[in-house]
């Protein structure tokens, strides 16, 4: 099995790290396909279409570190902790995941080995050795349509407690339609990544929700790509260019 984590762009300078936890949809194959059918398994429940392409272009033209799973959410989500439930996800969008059902304590510690203490272990390792303090930016997709319920926002800029980082890119980010911690927030469990890593260390943090149609062809996630570079940028000038207080750990 290849690692669960893949660090891209390792030499990348930029102050920005960028953090894409649902990456991939790859299921290894002693696992069956969790009992999926082909089409669920490579659904948007088994991972953010889009999200890859669209960090791997903001790297690039930020010249920015990268760490990305490599596994399917529904294998490990890796932006939750192991005790929660969504970890290993008995169901998404109503459809059920048979190999996810009735998982012993020993299989959840087993995955939870195997997928999500790699991930966590290389992230805290490169943002704890970056050069400069880091700026942490979590890239995700998400569907126009949710259980029946099409949803307005285009893009969420995400945040938990500490709001810095959201707050300056929300000043300055136009042209779609931008909202804060939506379609998702803290209350859904969806910034673990954000309270594990950056906030015991004052890191500057947000996360990114593209609705996954403004990132279908590898076009638009270039152009994508080029819109969060600038305000992110913008962002990061609002705020004097210091990118976090506190100490690196």
């Amino acid at each position: 099995m290849n690692s669960p984590v893949n660090v891209s762009n390792p030499g990348g300078t930029h102050q920005i790290v960028l953090v894409c936890e649902h990456a991939s949809a790859y299921i290894p194959a002693q696992y069956n396909q969790l009992g999926l059918s082909a089409e669920d398994a490579s659904s948007h429940i088994a991972w953010d279409p889009g999200a890859l392409v669209t960090a791997t272009h903001l790297a690039d033209k930020m010249n920015a570190v990268l760490v990305e799973g490599t596994v399917s959410r529904l294998i490990y989500d890796l932006n939750r902790p192991p005790e929660a439930p969504s970890a290993m996800a008995e169901s998404s969008e109503g459809r059920v995941v048979p190999g996810n059902i009735g998982l012993s304590a020993t299989e959840r510690q087993h995955r939870t080995d195997t997928f999500y203490s790699p991930f966590t272990e290389t992230l805290h390792k490169v943002l704890s050795q970056h050069p400069v303090p880091p700026v942490v930016v979590t890239m995700h997709s998400f569907t126009p349509v949710y259980n029946g319920l099409k949803r307005e926002v285009e893009i969420g800029i995400l945040h938990d407690t500490d709001t810095r980082l959201a707050d300056a890119v929300l000043d300055c980010a136009v042209g779609y339609k931008i909202q804060r911690n939506q379609p998702y927030g803290p209350d859904d469990g969806v910034t673990h990544t954000l309270k594990q890593h950056c906030l015991p260390a004052g890191y500057l943090n947000c996360m990114v929700e593209i609705r996954n149609t403004l990132i279908a062809t590898n076009d638009q996630c270039a152009a994508m790509a080029g819109s969060l570079q600038t305000w992110l940028e913008q962002a990061l000038v609002s705020l004097q260019t210091e990118p976090a207080i506190g100490t690196q750990s």
